[in-house]
């Protein structure tokens, strides 16, 4: 199949608006090249492996770039993404240069076109995030490697939800635990759980791509016969009891599940929450209160929330 990559040079102010639009018009994932991302200040807690390349990123403002199938309907939906692009002035939202630009690219093209921007980094005290296609040689005895190829399921495992994810899984995951990853992507929640000892990892995901994406990655970290990546909506095909429960999903969803993960984990089991941005914090927290968790831990990292949680007894 081949894929058009759709383009446009615009400013923080309007990057959010024109994500969103790229999500309406039906692309599944956005790069976002921002010019601000090589100096931005982080914390060095678990340090940086490389350093990111000036020449990557745009001098000024930011390059969103969304994906969308060549097809009948391509001409119509760049007409839809242009005007609703042309129209975010009139809510007051500066959209700067402005400018659009397209090009074609096949499938591989399409699941590649990214990999310059994607480097082993360290995100907790034990695990470094390996692009499959990047050498790297582990620093410390204790380290726990997840070589990772996201492919088009665009989960590179270091978006801040991720991080606050495996960083919670580390801290609260014990051995033989059976672990459930609701919206798995790219699989590295699982993999992670299943590196910490879990015994036995339900992966689901509604994305037929990711299903394929996070299959593949949990072959390549030899953990297919600890983890089990299905097709599934949500909790709906989960008739086991976990001990933890891991969901890095917008906070409209988890709370559409919360009250079936509460059923299904035993009292003190866990509930691992993330994908939150900071302004539904409290949403998620009280729809939890109300559903029998208490809140363990609240983390936020760069404008992100994961959320611990877990089951009060009766």
């Amino acid at each position: 199949m081949k894929w058009s990559e759709v383009a446009i040079h615009t400013t923080h102010a309007a990057a959010d608006a024109v994500a969103n639009i790229f999500y309406e018009a039906g692309a599944n994932g956005v790069v976002i090249e921002d010019s601000q991302e090589p100096d931005r200040e982080r914390e060095n807690l678990y340090g940086e492996i490389v350093e990111l390349d000036k020449n990557d990123y745009p001098t000024e403002g930011v390059i969103l770039k969304a994906y969308l199938p060549v097809n009948s309907f391509l001409i119509e939906t760049m007409k839809e993404i242009e005007l609703s692009i042309a129209a975010l002035p009139s809510y007051g939202i500066d959209v700067g240069n402005g400018e659009i630009k397209t090009s074609e690219m096949d499938d591989e093209d399409w699941a590649t076109a990214w990999k310059k921007y994607y480097h082993p980094v360290k995100i907790s005290s034990r695990f470094t995030i390996v692009p499959t296609w990047e050498e790297y040689t582990p620093v410390a005895s204790d380290e726990l490697i997840v070589e990772l190829d996201p492919g088009m399921a665009f989960g590179t495992g270091t978006h801040p939800t991720t991080v606050m994810c495996m960083q919670a899984l580390e801290k609260y995951v014990r051995k033989d635990d059976v672990v459930v990853d609701v919206g798995t992507g790219s699989g590295v929640l699982s993999i992670g759980a299943a590196m910490l000892g879990a015994k036995s990892v339900h992966a689901l995901d509604l994305d037929v791509v990711a299903v394929t994406a996070a299959k593949e990655n949990v072959e390549l970290n030899k953990m297919d016969h600890l983890i089990q990546v299905t097709h599934g909506n949500l909790l709906e095909s989960i008739h086991i009891e976990p001990q933890v429960i891991i969901a890095n999903i917008l906070a409209e969803v988890i709370v559409t599940f919360s009250q079936d993960a509460a059923d299904l984990l035993p009292v003190g089991g866990l509930f691992i929450v993330s994908g939150i941005i900071e302004d539904k914090r409290d949403f998620v927290k009280e729809d939890l209160l109300a559903k029998g968790f208490e809140i363990v831990e609240s983390v936020l990292m760069e404008d992100w929330v994961a959320i611990i949680a877990k089951k009060k007894g009766a």
